[in-house]
This record gives structure tokens, sequence and C-alpha cells, in this order.
């Protein structure tokens, strides 16, 4: 079970973009596409057969795992997390700092 997925809230804990929040947009296996965080300005040839426009492109590339932590809304700050096994046999994420579940 992946700690973080697809949908969840995320905070950069290291890196040029640290202390910005996010949605992980996609998962890239060790990698994460997350929206807002990591953009870089590429410059991009025309190409007409796909037509595509010349210039300065804005994009967003992916980030390592390890430089996000999950954002704990109750804390106010990124969270470490962790794997709880429920009595009906259900694996759940949990928060470690106070043991609340991410997965409802």
């Amino acid at each position: 079970m992946r700690k973080i997925k697809k949908n969840d809230d995320v905070i950069v804990i290291t890196g040029k973009d640290k202390g910005s929040h996010g949605n992980v947009l996609r998962v890239l296996g060790e990698y994460l596409l997350v929206g807002g965080i990591n953009k870089v300005k590429k410059h991009q040839k025309p190409n007409p057969v796909k037509g595509l426009t010349g210039g300065i492109v804005e994009m967003e590339l992916p980030i390592h795992i390890s430089n996000v932590a999950i954002y704990n809304a109750a804390a106010k700050k990124g969270d470490r997390v962790g794997i709880k096994k429920l009595e009906d046999g259900r694996k759940v994420r949990v928060f470690k700092s106070n043991g609340e579940m991410i997965d409802a």
C-alpha cells in the first residue's frame, strides 16, 4: 500500500518550493507530479505537425517522493504516514502524530 496517493494534499519539506502546498496529480513510481510545485520554464520549438507554437512554456516537473510529506490539516503541518490494519482486515493509512485515519 502506497503512503502517498493521487489527490492527496502534500507539503514540500525540502528544495526550492519548501513550505508550498499542492495536490498530487499523478504518481510516477518514486516521483510525484504535484500541481503548482516544481514549475520550470522550457524553451519550446514550434512543431506544425503537432500544432505546437514555439516560445517559452511553463510546466510542472515531477518531484521525488522523499521531498514531500502528506499535509495534516488538524496539526497544520506535514506528517508521516503509517499503515494500520482494522478488525475487518482492511488496511488504512493513518497519521503518525495523532493516529487519525487518512482513508475514511
